[in-house]
């Protein structure tokens, strides 16, 4: 298999963490069910590549994401349950994640008011009061908490998104104990020019690099290319999904996120260390789309196709 040139990049970080997000963002969005079995291998694989976290999957109610409605029975399949994040919508999920013996989770806010009502059905300020009980008591048993913040950089139906509410919904979110956040382009509008400024927006607020991850999607083509700007200015966290599979069920603008191979290639090729096995992600989601009846949107997955 052919691998990247390697020429080091001045003013890009040495190593990078890849934050995969393909077993439960990856999937969300697919119409057929994926058998759970499918699901386990999947993420066991992913494990096997060098990928330091896998996001397993969603305690969300099943009749609003059917394909996730196997949480349980996917993580009653998987070893090392407690090193795999999941993502609680809510003081039920958190219920589920405990009893299942999942450590890390993570929460789904939104910076827009439309899309709290659509994905939470809640106001863009009631997100935080219904999220509040939820990161209290994870904290209070011992587990870490991520948060995601979606529409960051556009929303399908209000359009522009001022920096300034991104960052205060992003503040209040770290405020109430997340040791993360991960800047979520939902419907892939974004520009490098428009993620620096977002960056520069967080650091002139006090919240620096280090407590930021950026979550691209690809639709405009965009998403390699905000990747590299996040590098630039000192991310070190960037979220991708295998195969680069994915959406947002609550949004129809938005297609696949980063495909990992994608993001990985490049940062080999900038000499950036991850401790992905290239040649391993790749045999995964060839592996996956099988599986999946159709080819895999990564580039790198097609270009080294046998």
């Amino acid at each position: 298999m052919r691998t990247p040139t390697e020429v080091r990049a001045v003013g890009v970080p040495s190593r990078v963490f890849v934050y995969e997000v393909g077993p439960r963002d990856g999937l969300q969005n697919e119409q057929a069910i994926v058998p759970v079995e499918v699901k386990a291998e999947l993420i066991e694989r992913l494990c096997a590549a060098g990928l330091p976290l896998v996001e397993a999957t969603s305690f969300v109610h099943p009749r609003w994401v059917p394909q996730l409605a196997d949480a349980e029975e996917l993580l009653g399949r998987l070893e090392h349950v407690d090193r795999m994040p999941v993502l609680v919508p809510n003081e039920r999920g958190l219920e589920r994640a405990l009893a299942a013996g999942v450590r890390h989770i993570a929460v789904f806010g939104s910076a827009t008011e439309t899309f709290a009502q659509r994905n939470l059905n809640r106001s863009w300020d009631e997100q935080f009061a219904m999220f509040e009980p939820v990161m209290t008591r994870a904290l209070a048993e011992g587990l870490t908490v991520r948060a995601y913040v979606s529409m960051c950089f556009g929303d399908p139906w209000e359009g522009d998104v001022a920096i300034d509410r991104v960052v205060d919904t992003g503040r209040r979110l770290l405020d109430l104990g997340a040791y993360q956040l991960s800047v979520g382009d939902t419907i892939g509008v974004g520009t490098p020019g428009h993620v620096t400024a977002l960056l520069d927006a967080f650091n002139a607020a006090g919240i620096h690099d280090d407590l930021l991850a950026m979550h691209f999607h690809d639709t405009y083509g965009q998403a390699l290319a905000n990747a590299y700007a996040a590098l630039r200015h000192g991310v070190t966290t960037l979220d991708a999904s295998a195969g680069g599979l994915g959406g947002c069920p609550y949004a129809e603008s938005a297609t696949g996120n980063l495909a990992t191979e994608d993001l990985v290639w490049m940062l080999h090729g900038l000499g950036v260390e991850t401790g992905v096995d290239l040649v391993a992600l790749v045999e995964t989601s060839r592996w996956l789309a099988g599986h999946l009846g159709r080819p895999s949107p990564s580039r790198v997955v097609n270009a080294l196709a046998p």
